[in-house]
């Protein structure tokens, strides 16, 4: 193992660092019993500041009514970096049986955000230890409203705790990457997340009828069928697109034609070009649906989050972060991922690099999708992103 920095002797951190896991483990634990969704984390905001107050030589401060921010100054001067932990549930009813489920009926954390903040409690635990030793300065940003666009990202970045910061690392644990395996992807590594709403106007009738209305329901069949053929016959092949019909409501009974229809969904796009394009191609093929049918359509594009870039040079250098820390074995082939992610607002302020951390674990049964009802972690990931950031941040500081 090798010394990151002259002042800290990094193996020795390492050590602390799993020795700490049993606490990240219980933090996490905690967490996951007390989920609460975008914009009502008020519990947890409660609890990450009160852990805090116990860390000496943090200053605290709330960037809005549900996050909360610590910055660290070291005892010697040097640069300004930035770690990122999310905090927000999903309203979703938690069906995995644990001792630590969900206490909070149809709130819960099936995205790994628990594990994420509890990951940036521990570095902040260890680093404040060396406070005196460190170089430079070091913001931990424990954000809300991750799962919800316009996200808490951008509330945060507009409150000011990017100024002055040169560079900001994030993570995420990947369920679908098994334990001791990180993943990381320079540039484009995920999606833009837009969505839409599209309500088919026809008009309605008696089931027994349909030559007299304009039925909405078969005319957005056909709508849905025919949005796909933007991805496979509109779109370069080469290029990453998706294009998903998530809800189709319409009809109240059985004998009765309804007078409109609602279609919804998303569109994920990395390329800015691609994202005014498609919504543009979404229309023309509505509206030549619905026009040879004789239907009108009201149709709302939503712009999510922006796409998550990760800056080349810093994705090089924490490869030999990892390369140094775990071996060059740990490093795992990672394809970009059409999720969404918040994270891409602090990269407009600086460069950054957003990392995917193993949590998986088939043989165990660790194996159900993020935003699962089954959703859960190895919590061996704990231990291994936290040495990663740790690892990363005083690499950053050098």
């Amino acid at each position: 193992m090798t010394t990151i920095t002259p002042s800290l002797d990094c193996a020795s951190l390492l050590a602390e660092a799993d020795a700490l896991a049993p606490q990240v483990i219980a933090w996490r634990r905690h967490l996951h019993m007390h989920p609460e969704v975008a914009f009502q984390e008020h519990e947890t905001a409660r609890f990450i500041r009160e852990t805090l107050m116990a860390i000496d030589g943090l200053e605290l401060s709330r960037p809005t009514e549900t996050s909360v921010m610590a910055r660290l100054v070291g005892g010697m001067p040097g640069r300004t970096i930035a770690v990122r932990a999310d905090i927000d549930a999903l309203p979703i009813l938690e069906e995995h049986e644990s001792v630590f489920r969900s206490r909070n009926e149809g709130s819960m954390h099936a995205c790994g955000h628990d594990g994420h903040t509890s990951i940036v409690l521990g570095l902040v635990t260890l680093l404040a230890r060396h406070r005196e030793s460190l170089r430079g300065e070091v913001r931990f940003f424990f954000q809300h409203a991750e799962e919800v666009s316009p996200g808490g990202a951008e509330a945060m970045v507009q409150y000011g705790v990017m100024d002055g910061v040169e560079q900001v690392i994030g993570l995420h644990l990947w369920s679908t990457l098994p334990v001791g395996r990180i993943g990381l992807i320079s540039g484009p590594a995920m999606a833009a997340p837009d969505t839409f709403q599209c309500h088919i106007i026809g008009t309605g009738g008696h089931a027994a009828a349909p030559h007299q209305t304009v039925d909405p329901i078969a005319i957005g069949a056909q709508v849905v069928m025919a949005l796909q053929h933007i991805v496979s016959r509109a779109v370069d092949p080469l290029d990453h697109v998706v294009v998903s019909v998530t809800q189709f409501v319409a009809g109240t009974t059985h004998n009765v034609i309804p007078g409109s229809a609602f279609l919804g969904g998303t569109v994920r796009t990395f390329d800015p070009a691609l994202r005014t394009r498609v919504p543009q191609l979404m229309e023309r093929v509505i509206k030549g649906v619905c026009d040879a049918h004789g239907a009108t359509y009201d149709l709302v594009v939503e712009r999510g989050y922006r796409p998550v870039v990760n800056d080349a040079a810093l994705t090089e250098r924490l490869t030999g972060v990892v390369t140094r820390t775990f071996g060059a074995d740990t490093l795992a082939p990672m394809r970009p991922s059409m999720g969404g992610e918040d994270f891409s607002a602090y990269q407009q302020r600086a460069p950054g690099v957003f990392a995917f951390v193993g949590a998986g674990n088939v043989d165990a049964g660790i194996a159900y999708p993020h935003h699962h009802p089954r959703f859960q972690i190895d919590e061996r990931a704990l231990g291994m992103g936290l040495t990663y950031l740790l690892a990363a941040t005083l690499d950053l500081l050098n």
